[in-house]
């Protein structure tokens, strides 16, 4: 029987709202996350967001959360029993999810990273490294042994863009579109020649320096995933897949490990 599953994980700026099964991704909706919102008013949403792409939810069999944000983790379990009348699984301790991590402290490592991994895992070969653009740039590693060894933190894209504006009088709040040149010729296309080639540098030169940490002279894959890897991706040297729907495929991995 093909199951259908309604997956979400709460960031610290967004929500990443899906509806997967074994052969697609039905859909993928970000809401803003809201630490003052009741479970009522995330029932609202969530059922709201699966009318708005025609999802049965009568056809959900189930439900799984990962989140980096705990104070609206039980408001979204409780708002998803309420939406499908399933209780979702939560990604933590005591769940499956087939992964070693060789880590200092395993439990710290956040459950989006851990999710993201078994997606990779799942589809592409190890060695390799795993760029998340979210509020945060997190850069993940796998060896070719499939060991979860590390990685990076990076301010976000967002954070930088928010820092710049907040604390230099005179540069304001600029949207993200890609300035035509490198050499900006005014403030606003300096500062998006800034955010976005100097992300996009960023991301090669750690490319490079945890592949020469990991694989000697094997190839390492690199995959992106996040709000903002299609935004700054198109602009690195080094070739990276972009997978906008690795979290969703990682959740229902995870889900299926556990029935």
């Amino acid at each position: 029987m093909n199951t259908m599953i309604l997956a979400i994980d709460i960031g610290n700026t967004n929500i990443v709202i899906g509806c997967i099964d074994k052969n697609k991704v039905y859909f993928t909706a970000r809401t803003a996350t809201d630490r003052t919102k009741t479970e009522d008013q995330y029932g609202i949403q969530i059922k709201n967001i699966l009318e708005l792409y025609s999802i049965d939810r009568n056809e959900i069999t189930g439900g799984i959360i990962s989140s980096v944000v705990p104070p609206v983790s039980n408001a979204i379990k409780s708002a998803v029993t309420m939406v499908i009348g399933k209780q979702p699984l939560i990604v933590g301790p005591g769940v499956k999810n087939g992964l070693n991590i060789v880590m200092d402290n395993p439990a710290s490592v956040g459950s989006d990273l851990i999710v993201n991994a078994v997606a990779a895992l799942a589809q592409h070969k190890p060695p390799m490294i795993i760029i998340d653009m979210g509020t945060a740039t997190t850069l993940s590693v796998i060896d070719e042994n499939k060991n979860y060894i590390g990685g990076c933190i990076i301010p976000g894209v967002k954070i930088s863009i928010d820092a710049l504006s907040l604390r230099t009088a005179q540069l304001p709040a600029i949207s993200l579109e890609s300035p035509k040149h490198a050499i900006g010729k005014n403030t606003v296309d300096c500062m998006r020649s800034g955010v976005l080639y100097g992300n996009a540098a960023m991301i090669d030169g750690m490319i490079e320096r945890l592949t020469a940490e990991i694989s000697g002279d094997k190839k390492v894959t690199a995959i992106a995933t996040g709000g903002l890897a299609k935004v700054v991706i198109p602009h690195c040297r080094h070739e990276i897949i972009i997978d906008d729907e690795l979290l969703l495929k990682g959740l229902y991995i995870i889900y299926c490990k556990n029935q």
